[in-house]
């Protein structure tokens, strides 16, 4: 019998308990074969920390947390076998016994030493610490950041449902047969896995019976009699309708850590419509499960991923895999929630009503399905991954904008630059503007460069630099990460894991990369062109005054910063400013891979230009810049134009997006802002314009349709505007839920 509890519901005393006997155990294995300490850990943690079904759930699945635990990324900065602080301290504070004051320092002490992020930095040689030293994203200051994590998994959930839990323990068992200890040692960790899962399904079947032994409606008593019936069947067997199917992967998804879900319609399809065809579901019962799954993945509140991918070339099945695509747009235009992030991969082969089913779902205000051309990003993901053109059919997009090889490749975004800020310290010799802390080498400032082309040089000299030590450091994470974690819930899914008996980064996953965010580029870009003209084409600003008025935020300056803003920005088809913006990209992308190239072995090491609100909270950081931007305010959003720099109208600014290099990066995201009137009235010149963007290059585009005049009520009045959904960069959210200077940047962005 298992106790129900979730971090909620969860006494201090049970937390407490919880993470001692985690700890306890870790320490029992902890000169034992990684899978194996690792597989005892996930036997204790699950299902312990698993949450209750409220009587609105249609499936089991609600994840809790203690302070001390293992997980791949629940937070952006967890990896592996993590200690929280910050909960931990919480308990702390509480009122506890002597006792338990005494187990929470012994833990504490413990864990101070051995959680794995501790570990990797402590791997780090003194360059590296130097280059990037160890600041706390988002709240220092700094022009690189390391993060921590491992991000973007697409499992391979069709291999979990083909072949479910018994049957693939059992494959685990023949492979252990005549193997080195090494390979045992994976293999039996797998099992063990697995034996956690099924204990969990078998927890929410008991969770199940119980809610039944309460009075409840003859409706909801038959779905979870059929419910309690699905669980202990997947326990074992293998899933044999759509909601044992969904059920599976909702828990699965739950208990492995990974945060997005790949090409749901390559896997879940074949269940929807053979139950659906044989009678055995109705349409409306079939979109009342995919609805409740949709609840399921919401309750996990990860609005930056929890993606779903739809559509596209690659499938099988495409009839039922289309089918699947109208039940999927359905399920988001009827919830009108900000996860999942539903992402439907079109091209030319896309059946049209699809496609009006997409633009209807936009067209709501759901901000959903965000859409990728695969005309556009298959040859592009065979360049920029150096894979074939089938491996790059599967291409994936996850969070906030990045691409993997679905069950392929990892490609953890474990690094990010602030372009921006790069170009701030070339400008003031290495140096933060405001503060005077050196960030970056002595290698002059504006006043020390005599043409532009010394100031190009050393500001592409500066973002190598940090170039460096971001691949090394993506590497040594990988190293030591692997040296403490198999990741059994993530090999078990990846191809070549197990066939290889390796572990997803012990030469298990076939395409082992990485990727760094940049932010900042557009800004450094008209920034850049900018001081081209006015500094050193036209001389009409000395490059000292510049530097004054920077400093300032031109206090004082204003006639300098006027001139500032009058030139030539990009988004506007404009030559000039376009290539400025195309030398930046191609920059930081090929010097990106090239650093991957030569100091790692990486299979690839590419640049994602994206965007959560890293916009606005890097901008925090950064000083006034040289296109007119104050300091200490957002940033262009990827590679949008800086708010209100496109004036030139919606199909200048789609030119000038087509511009930038697709084959070159792991991801870029373009946000459009449409007004209700635009998107309805209009809507076959603004289908005409997407066409012709996307027939000319366009990768993808991320929509809200949206009135100005509902953004600005919204502020005032936020009680009459909680379901207002707003696309922020790579995730969308309640924008009354956003903090205000992220509601005043997507207020400020180009309305058409």
């Amino acid at each position: 019998m298992f106790t129900i509890m979730n971090e909620s519901m969860l006494s201090t005393s049970e937390k407490i308990r919880v993470m001692k006997e985690f700890t306890d155990t870790y320490r029992k294995y902890e000169d034992a074969p990684a899978p194996i300490r690792e597989a005892m850990c996930l036997k204790v943690q699950f299902p312990a920390v698993m949450g209750n079904m409220t009587d609105e759930d249609l499936f089991g699945g609600r994840l809790g947390a203690v302070p001390i635990g293992f997980n791949p990324q629940e937070e952006c900065q967890q990896l592996g076998y993590y200690f929280d602080e910050y909960h931990f301290q919480k308990i702390m504070d509480e009122d506890i016994s002597a006792d338990q004051i005494m187990i929470m320092e012994e833990l504490q002490r413990f864990w101070e030493d051995n959680h794995t992020i501790g570990k990797i930095k402590k791997a780090y040689n003194r360059e590296l610490n130097k280059a990037i030293p160890d600041k706390f994203y988002p709240y220092d200051r700094a022009a690189a950041y390391t993060l921590y994590r491992i991000s973007g998994t697409q499992l391979n959930y069709g291999y979990l449902l083909e072949h479910g839990i018994e049957e693939l323990c059992c494959m685990l068992a023949y492979k252990r047969k005549g193997c080195d200890e090494k390979d045992a040692a994976f293999y039996q960790g797998m099992e063990i896995a697995l034996e956690a899962l099924a204990d969990t399904c078998l927890y929410y079947r008991q969770m199940v019976l119980k809610m039944l032994e309460e009075p409840i409606e003859d409706k909801r008593a038959d779905h979870l009699k059929e419910l309690a019936e699905a669980l202990l069947h997947i326990s074992n067997g293998k899933p044999e309708s759509f909601l044992e199917a969904i059920q599976l992967v909702v828990l699965y998804w739950l208990q492995s850590g990974s945060l997005n879900l790949g090409r749901m319609d390559t896997y879940l399809a074949s269940y929807y419509t053979a139950d659906v065809d044989s009678g055995r579901i109705t349409e409306e019962r079939a979109q009342e499960l995919l609805n409740g799954m949709w609840k399921a993945l919401s309750v996990r509140n990860k609005p930056y991923d929890t993606r779903v991918v739809i559509g596209g070339k690659g499938r099988e099945d495409t009839e039922s895999a289309d089918r699947f695509c109208g039940l999927a747009i359905q399920a988001t235009m009827e919830r009108m929630d900000v996860v999942p992030q539903l992402t439907l991969r079109f091209s030319h082969e896309t059946p049209e009503w699809i496609m009006k089913k997409a633009f209807d779902c936009i067209g709501k205000g759901a901000t959903f399905p965000m859409l990728y051309s695969d005309e556009v990003n298959i040859p592009a993901v065979q360049k920029a991954f150096g894979v074939s053109l089938r491996t790059a059919q599967d291409y994936c997009p996850y969070g906030c904008g990045e691409y993997v090889i679905a069950h392929q490749s990892i490609g953890t975004p474990s690094g990010l630059i602030n372009l921006l800020k790069v170009l701030e310290v070339t400008l003031n010799n290495g140096h933060d503007i405001h503060t005077g802390e050196q960030l970056a080498p002595e290698w002059g400032g504006i006043e020390d460069f005599h043409t532009f082309d010394e100031l190009v040089d050393v500001y592409k000299k500066q973002c190598e630099y940090f170039l460096k030590y971001l691949a090394i450091q993506e590497e040594t994470e990988y190293k030591i990460a692997n040296s403490q974690c198999a990741f059994l819930y993530f090999s078990l899914l990846y191809d070549d894991c197990m066939e290889r008996g390796r572990a997803l980064l012990d030469g298990g996953v076939r395409y082992l990369g990485g990727t760094l965010e940049a932010y900042g580029n557009i800004n450094t870009a008209d920034s850049l062109t900018a001081i081209k003209q006015l500094v050193y084409e036209e001389k009409s600003i000395d490059p000292g005054m510049l530097l004054k008025a920077l400093k300032s935020n031109f206090a004082g300056y204003e006639e300098v910063r006027c001139k500032l803003l009058d030139a030539p920005k990009y988004g506007n088809d404009h030559d000039e400013a376009d290539a400025m913006a195309q030398m930046v990209h191609e920059h930081i992308c090929r010097e990106t891979a090239k650093a991957g190239k030569k100091y790692t072995n990486l299979h690839s090491y590419l640049t994602v230009t994206i965007n959560n609100n890293a916009n606005t909270v890097l901008g925090k950081h950064t000083a006034a810049s040289p296109d007119g931007r104050l300091a200490h305010t957002f940033m262009a959003n990827a590679n949008n134009p800086f708010n209100g720099n496109d004036k030139n109208g919606l199909t200048a600014m789609l030119n000038s997006l087509v511009k930038l290099n697709p084959t070159i990066h792991a991801g870029c995201v373009q946000n459009i802002k449409f007004s209700k009137q635009m998107f309805s009235e209009y809507w076959d010149k603004v289908r005409a314009m997407l066409t012709v963007y996307f027939q000319s290059g366009g990768s993808q585009a991320m929509i809200s349709v949206i009135g100005r005049e509902d953004l600005e009520n919204a502020m005032q009045q936020p009680e009459s505007y909680k379901n207002l959904l707003v696309r922020v960069g790579g995730f969308s959210a309640r924008f009354v839920e956003l903090q205000e200077e992220e509601q005043r940047e997507i207020i400020a962005r180009t309305l058409y």
